[in-house]
């Protein structure tokens, strides 16, 4: 999505209260919506990738999600199936499977509500080179690695941890706890997990 592209401005309760371009929204730090994929293969590994160096947040880092903003709209669930497609360059991806939903601050960025997902693609992947550097599938020993080794300047910040099955909120999150949370059907997980939106 580009700067000039239309969002749905939310209340504290994901309640739609207008429409603003999404660099107005930024600028202005207003409340909006964000989904965030966590891709595995049919090994259960992890779809990580580095930023591209051009972006406008966060360049360069690393994150474990694809996702981005929603769109005016849009919903959650096509929002998730949308930016799977579009970032790993798949036409048909799976359903992504949805978790939880929380709202986020930043003290830098603003706030969003996040719907956090999890799909599972054994297919080749053909990420979107504006989009991404580099990306490759780690287990999560590796992942575990990799956020140990990689945890400060060069990862993307309150961005780097997600819903893993079997464990807490504190095995699984790195940086700050959502502020307020909302759990998936069924109750659902509402472990901690600090995200980021994506885009330009």
């Amino acid at each position: 999505m580009s700067a000039d592209e239309i969002l749905d401005v939310v209340d504290g309760d994901d309640r739609v209260v207008g429409q603003l371009a999404r660099g107005e929204v930024y600028a202005r730090r207003l409340v909006h919506r964000c989904v965030f994929v966590l891709v595995r293969d049919g090994a259960g590994r992890v779809f990580v990738h580095r930023r591209t160096d051009d972006k406008l947040t966060y360049p360069g880092r690393y994150d474990m999600f694809v996702g981005g903003v929603v769109g005016a709209g849009e919903g959650y669930d096509a929002a998730a199936v949308r930016e799977a497609a579009e970032e790993l360059g798949v036409s048909t991806p799976d359903t992504p499977r949805f978790r939880f939903r929380f709202l986020y601050r930043d003290p830098t960025y603003g706030s969003w509500w996040s719907a956090v997902y999890e799909l599972r693609h054994d297919g080749p992947v053909y990420p979107q080179e504006s989009e991404i550097a580099w990306h490759g599938w780690v287990t999560e020993a590796e992942l575990d690695r990799m956020r140990a080794e990689l945890n400060g300047p060069r990862t993307a910040p309150r961005r780097t941890s997600a819903w893993w099955p079997g464990r807490g909120p504190d095995q699984c999150r790195l940086g700050h706890a959502p502020t307020r949370s909302r759990p998936g059907p069924g109750g659902g997980s509402r472990a901690g997990l600090s995200l980021r939106p994506k885009g330009s």
